[in-house]
């Protein structure tokens, strides 16, 4: 780009009513003997019959002189610039350009208008033309004549839907949704141990289709799943159902409009849907976590597409699961669970939290088997309608997972092998002990769902749930 030279420098539109008034204004500066440069952003034969107009259609000085409004008067003195007034400022222009009785007979102000170059959707295209934006990730450039979603296809990058073609432009509007550095690292992603940046990871969300905006969410996503405790690299190979569960609390999953209400575990909403699949995608794509290959599910479950929800906090009996896992209220924050698909609970004749709870225990015993305990977490989703039930007792949380812990103790002789017929179970010397269905905070419960139906939900989770596998792990959004 050519560098102008010391002296004025406007920029206008034709099309903008207050640079057309001020064109007596560039007249009368073009001749005052001071240099004037000026660059039109829309008609270069605009204004006409004046020296020093430079077509700037491509909006390069635009961009790089960052303007958001024309008219804009920039003074350049030893090739820096030293002064800038927005629109139409009588006594502005005349302290800027030393000319006391310019503009005289125009009005006093007069706003000026939206810039082209900050227009919805130009300004990515201009940091992808001019360099505005540091990319690092390898170029692909699709066929002539095959269609970009199938080229996605013939590269192994989709979960078997058609993903969205991670354009440059694409890229750079994605990346307007955080402050973070597209080369910060953010975590290593087995099973190939690949560095995830928020670049990379803001590739697989665009071809998830998610906003910008819930691009913060996606990167905590992926920072819990790289997370020790919550042994990706392990849930990734196992032959059982699991994969990652993530959950959303705080003004965020508002302010994006994630669904806690009805259907909150269904389809039908595109953050619900996007932020889920777009962790999974990383896992993929980054990290080559792919079926058949590391993935070695007997059958998987439909959530490893997506499996992404918020919490309703607003309509909750209790406190929030941030605030359990400790996290101030208010705090926007993600929960991973490695959980397998949803098991129903219906309790449509309890009325007190006593039989509730009695319903809920005999539910929870089913997951994995109902022989076997300590082996897998769970997380127990109460609905709306339940969670009243509680809440009109003066039931807590704590309360309530109490009287489930004292509930899910079973004898070991229903547990061992070959009672009740079923060669499944625990070896026959536990038969005197009594077990907990659950470790010792394997279970969380969370509020979520619509206002009608006394169905709450259960997801199982993980059969090497705990320390000597994965445990729920939370992280904070950040912008």
């Amino acid at each position: 780009m050519e560098q102008p030279g010391d002296g004025l420098i406007l920029f206008c539109k034709k099309e903008c009513a207050t640079c057309a008034m001020i064109v007596p204004v560039m007249k009368e500066l073009s001749q005052g003997g001071r240099s004037l440069t000026i660059y039109t952003q829309d008609d270069p034969g605009f204004p006409e019959g004046l020296p020093g107009v430079i077509n700037d259609t491509t909006l390069e000085q635009s961009y790089h002189f960052q303007i958001e409004t024309v008219p804009t008067l920039i003074l350049m003195e030893k090739g820096r610039e030293t002064g800038r007034t927005v629109g139409w400022d009588r006594e502005e222009w005349r302290a800027m350009t030393g000319i006391k009785g310019l503009g005289e007979g125009l009005p006093l102000f007069r706003p000026g208008c939206g810039s082209k170059n900050v227009e919805p959707g130009i300004v990515e295209e201009l940091a992808v033309r001019f360099g505005g934006v540091h990319l690092t990730s390898r170029r692909i450039v699709s066929p002539p004549l095959e269609d970009e979603m199938e080229t996605c296809f013939a590269h192994g990058w989709t979960d078997g839907l058609p993903v969205v073609p991670p354009t440059e432009v694409r890229l750079v509007r994605m990346l307007e949704g955080t402050t973070r550095s597209p080369d910060e690292r953010i975590g290593t992603i087995p099973p190939n141990q690949a560095a995830c940046t928020v670049e990379k990871a803001a590739i697989n969300a665009v071809m998830a289709g998610c906003k910008p905006e819930y691009l913060p969410v996606v990167l905590a996503a992926v920072e819990a799943a790289c997370l020790d405790a919550f042994c990706l690299h392990g849930l990734l190979a196992t032959t059982y159902f699991s994969g990652p569960v993530v959950i959303v609390n705080g003004p965020i999953s508002r302010a994006i409009g994630m669904n806690s209400g009805v259907n909150a575990l269904g389809q039908g909403n595109r953050a619900n849907a996007t932020i889920g699949r777009a962790l999974q995608l990383v896992v993929r794509n980054v990290g080559g976590g792919r079926p058949g290959e590391i993935d070695r599910a007997v059958l998987g479950n439909p959530g490893k597409y997506t499996f992404c929800f918020a919490e309703d906090e607003s309509g909750s009996p209790w406190e929030s699961l941030s605030v359990e896992r400790g996290y101030p209220e208010g705090t926007s924050t993600v929960t991973l669970f490695a959980g397998d698909g949803v098991q129903a609970v219906v309790d449509q004749l309890s009325r007190t939290p006593e039989s509730l709870a009695r319903t809920f225990a005999w539910c929870l015993r089913t997951v994995a088997h109902p022989k076997i305990p300590m082996a897998a977490d769970a997380i127990l989703v109460v609905s709306p309608e339940h969670g009243r039930i509680f809440q009109q007792a003066g039931w807590t949380k704590s309360r309530l997972k109490e009287e489930l812990d004292t509930l899910l103790q079973i004898p070991g002789k229903e547990l061992v092998r070959g009672a009740q017929g079923i060669a499944e179970g625990i070896p026959e010397e536990m038969k005197e002990l009594t077990l907990p269905k659950f470790r010792p905070g394997g279970l969380t419960l969370v509020h979520a769902g619509g206002t009608a139906g006394r169905f709450s939900a259960i997801i199982g989770g993980w059969l090497a749930s705990g320390p000597r596998g994965s445990q729920p792990v939370t992280k904070e959004i950040r912008s």
